[in-house]
């Protein structure tokens, strides 16, 4: 079956940096779009950053600009989301999702993603 696997998350001070990581099997998984979503307490969960099955195209929400990037390595069917300079507002779990597209495209819409990993928490302190 389907399992997307999320590792990496943790306590960090604010300003520090985090990688996540997220692994992939029982899928073809350069067909599938991936994303990273968080989830913190009183909010709605959200599309952080995903990136086509190609990885040419990219999304990424405005408050990570600049701080946080994605990567992904067909061969290893892995995906992994870079954090920089982590701030408080940060702290959420963070989900790994997979959406299988038949187009080098990207969705951020939660409810258009097929798998999704157990999350890792992450956690920014001051």
């Amino acid at each position: 079956q389907v399992q997307l696997v999320e590792s990496g998350g943790g306590l960090v001070q604010a300003g520090g940096s985090l990688r996540l990581s997220c692994a992939a099997s029982g899928l073809t998984f350069s067909t599938y779009a991936m994303g990273w979503f968080r989830h913190a307490p009183g909010k709605e969960r959200e599309c952080v950053f995903s990136i086509s099955r190609s990885g040419r195209n990219t999304y990424y929400t405005d408050s990570v600009k600049g701080r946080f990037t994605i990567s992904r390595d067909n061969a290893k069917n892995t995906v992994s989301l870079q954090m920089n300079s982590l701030k408080r507002e940060d702290t959420a779990v963070y989900y790994c999702a997979a959406d299988h597209s038949p187009f080098d495209t990207l969705r951020i819409r939660t409810d258009l993603y097929d798998y999704w990993g157990q999350g890792t928490q992450v956690t920014v302190s001051s």
